[in-house]
C-alpha cells in the first residue's frame, strides 16, 4: 500500500502551550499501528516556535531530526540536535523542542506505547 504525501491529513497546531504553530503531518492513523503507537508524524517547526514542556507517562516517545538545528529539553538538560540526531523521552520524564535558529526544523515523531 502506498499513501500519497497529499493524502496525508495536516495540521497546524499550537503543541503543549509551545510557541506559535507546528505542522503536523500524519504519517499513520492510530488504528494502522495496532495499538503498539499512538503518533507516527512529519512536524514542522518554523523559526522563533516550539513544542511545549510536557511528560510522557507509560509510553515513550521519539524525535528523528531531518532537517534544521533544534533545542531538545532533555528532562531539564538543553540540548542542540541536529539531522540524524535521535531524542527520545519516557517513563515520566520532560521533554520540548525549541527551534531557535534561522531555519525549518524538521523531525519524524514517533509515540510507542507501554506494553499492556
Amino acid at each position: 500500500m502506498v499513501t500519497r504525501s497529499e493524502n496525508c491529513p495536516r495540521k497546524d497546531t499550537c503543541l503543549r502551550n509551545g510557541r506559535g504553530t507546528v505542522n503536523i503531518k500524519d504519517i499513520a492513523d492510530k488504528e494502522a499501528m495496532y495499538g503498539h503507537a499512538r503518533l507516527f508524524a512529519h512536524l514542522t517547526v518554523e523559526p522563533g516556535r516550539s513544542i511545549g514542556l510536557h511528560a510522557h507517562e507509560h509510553e515513550t516517545e521519539f524525535f528523528y531530526i531531518l532537517r534544521g538545528e533544534g533545542v531538545f529539553h532533555d528532562n531539564g538538560e538543553l540540548v542542540t540536535v541536529h539531522p540524524g540526531d535521535v531524542c527520545s523521552t519516557g517513563y515520566g520524564a520532560e521533554h520540548a523542542m525549541e527551534n531557535n535558529s534561522d531555519e525549518t526544523l524538521e523531525f519524524i515523531a514517533l509515540i510507542m506505547l507501554e506494553k499492556g
